[in-house]
């Protein structure tokens, strides 16, 4: 009994995949052949994935949870450089190029990744110019994410926060009656992706609240009106 249950979930984690984001529109025989060895795994909370320097011989789909994409400045201070959740994927650049991995990836929750073999996913790119156009609108929106966090960088704390929960909401937001969901991360998660002191973070949250432009659960944190946190940025 348990063996068949495991294997219909997972069945049911392949056929997740398959019907990601990423592989929407794609004809069926791609697909197919793109995650004929996929593999799935479910990693706990604070567990290391991959690490810089490794060799890339599997890009990562993330069926459900969140992973920090992190590495460290001249000083040996972690930095954060992306937290992404469930539809995203994560080890895609390193297969491209034959060069080894440029950051840590760690699980911030219960994670479920599909392993898709790094030769695969080539392959797809390859013989498919939709996936391979898909990849590359990917890579540009993180790109355009990286640039826009740069330019903020000089600017004060409660933009630099607005901002942070703005590229969480774009990359990982889900729309409900309240408003855009996001993970309700820990402070120091923020500190490291705002390049701000953790009681900063802290302060300015509390403002946000006050002025209602957020409301924080405990797993969760909503944004009501994504226009009114991104017009702070302007004022």
């Amino acid at each position: 009994m348990e063996d068949r249950h495991v294997s219909r979930s997972h069945r049911a984690n392949e056929e997740q995949l398959r019907h990601s984001t990423f592989f929407q529109g794609l004809p069926a025989e791609i697909v197919e052949k793109a995650t004929a060895h996929v593999v799935v795994r479910s990693h706990p909370a604070n567990q290391i994935l991959l690490l810089e320097n490794d060799w890339g011989s599997s890009v990562y789909f993330i069926l459900d949870g969140w992973v920090k994409i992190r590495t460290y400045n001249l000083e040996g201070k972690e930095v954060t450089l992306n937290i992404l959740g469930k539809g995203e994927i994560f080890g895609e650049m390193a297969p491209l190029d034959s060069v080894p991995r440029s950051t840590d990836v760690i699980t911030l929750a219960p994670t479920v990744i599909a392993n898709v073999p790094a030769q695969d996913f080539v392959q797809m790119l390859q013989t498919e110019p939709q996936a391979a156009i898909r990849l590359a609108q990917l890579m540009a929106r993180r790109l355009r994410q990286v640039n826009r966090r740069l330019r903020l960088r000089e600017s004060d704390s409660t933009s630099r926060v607005a901002d942070i929960l703005l590229f969480l909401a774009d990359g990982q937001g889900q729309t409900s009656e309240k408003g855009v969901m996001i993970p309700n991360l820990p402070h120091r998660e923020l500190s490291s992706l705002s390049g701000l002191a953790r009681e900063t973070v802290t302060r300015v949250l509390s403002k946000l609240e006050k002025k209602g432009l957020i409301q924080r659960e405990r797993d969760v944190l909503c944004i009501p009106d994504t226009d009114a946190l991104d017009r702070l940025l302007l004022s």
